[in-house]
């Protein structure tokens, strides 16, 4: 199969090229898209066939489930049931954007599609090319990351081709994605939502408009005999070739740790990439600040990963960074990456 890239004007979409994508999904065929947060690989949602050409391209185990990513709010009551009266805050404040919400699926949502479970994950994404493409093609589209499992999600049609030219037939590029990381995912089941994964959407965010949220304890570390509602809880997930070592404590510190590592890999032979927020004297083989906001660290991790390992580099040190408004997002990917973690003291 040959992989077609296909250009798109990201604020103004041309709409005979999202028409061609829009075919290929009813087709039962999947396509790489833009969304706001990264790349979603996109197939029918509601066709079995289609959907399992997502597992098959990406290498995806089967019982890890998938975003449905919708157009419309009426969708929501095609695809689920016991649909909770918070729901019209959430999409009155949250949609479109970076925000999944988990509820009890419909008869007509493939088990395939929800990894094997009675709950669906909804997403109604911001991006103009996604919102119209959804529409054009007439149906949900289930989407999980356009990257090969395990490795960094992708933020650019570049990063897309990496991991699956020859797998897919086409990705649509509308540019590099604007905040870098997925989406966050609450579980609306419960009568308490409880946060499943940290993303585009902090918990602050959610408190100040839905009061109480519950922390998923795996998002605190603690391992429990769970149901996995959510993409990105269960797998090993977002990792370059390189080991990532996750430096954590105050500023100072963590530079001064992270030149001491730097010297002691280097004897090893081994080559040094350093990301951190602000400038330091480091003698690393490839440095990037990825500061001062945070989220301009979220919108470029991803792609500094794989940049690192273009350019052949053996460890990977990461600067933490509070877990507190996206911060949390950032730390959730960086620990699904990293080989380990180590205090600055």
């Amino acid at each position: 199969m040959r992989t077609k890239i296909q250009r798109v004007n990201p604020k103004k979409p041309e709409l005979t090229k999202i028409r061609e994508a829009a075919k290929l999904i009813r087709s039962g065929g999947v396509v790489a898209f833009p969304t706001e947060t990264v790349y979603g690989l996109g197939a029918d949602a509601l066709n079995a066939r289609a959907v399992k050409k997502i597992f098959v391209a990406k290498g995806r185990p089967s019982d890890n489930p998938l975003i449905v990513h919708i157009s419309d709010e009426d969708d929501l009551a095609k695809l689920a049931v016991d649909i909770p009266n918070v729901m019209k805050k959430i999409s009155r404040r949250f949609w479109p954007g970076p925000l999944t919400v988990v509820l009890k699926k419909s008869k007509i949502v493939p088990k395939i599609t929800t990894g094997g479970l009675d709950t669906v994950a909804i997403r109604m994404p911001e991006n103009f090319i996604a919102t119209l493409l959804i529409r054009e093609a007439h149906t949900p589209i289930a989407a999980p990351s356009a990257n090969y499992f395990g490795r960094p999600s992708p933020t650019t049609a570049e990063h897309v081709l990496e991991d699956m030219d020859g797998r897919i037939g086409l990705i649509l590029d509308g540019g590099s994605t604007k905040i870098g990381i997925e989406s966050t995912v609450i579980d609306l089941t419960a009568k308490t939502p409880i946060l499943l994964r940290p993303g585009g959407v902090s918990v602050e965010q959610l408190q100040k408009e839905l009061g109480k949220i519950k922390i998923h304890p795996v998002l605190r570390g603690k391992k429990a005999k769970i149901v996995y509602r959510s993409p990105g809880m269960k797998y090993k997930h977002y990792s370059p070739d390189a080991q990532v070592i996750l430096v954590e404590g105050s500023e100072s510190k963590v530079s001064q740790k992270i030149i001491r590592l730097t010297r002691e890999l280097k004897k090893q032979q081994k080559r040094v990439g350093i990301v951190c927020i602000t400038k330091a004297r480091y003698n690393a083989d490839a440095i990037k600040i990825v500061g001062p906001s945070y989220q301009k660290f979220a919108a470029s991790l991803f792609g500094v990963f794989r940049e690192f390992d273009s350019k052949k580099i053996d460890v990977i040190l990461v600067q933490a960074v509070p877990k507190k408004g996206i911060g949390l997002g950032i730390m959730n990917r960086l620990e699904k990456a990293a080989y380990k973690k180590i205090k600055a003291r």
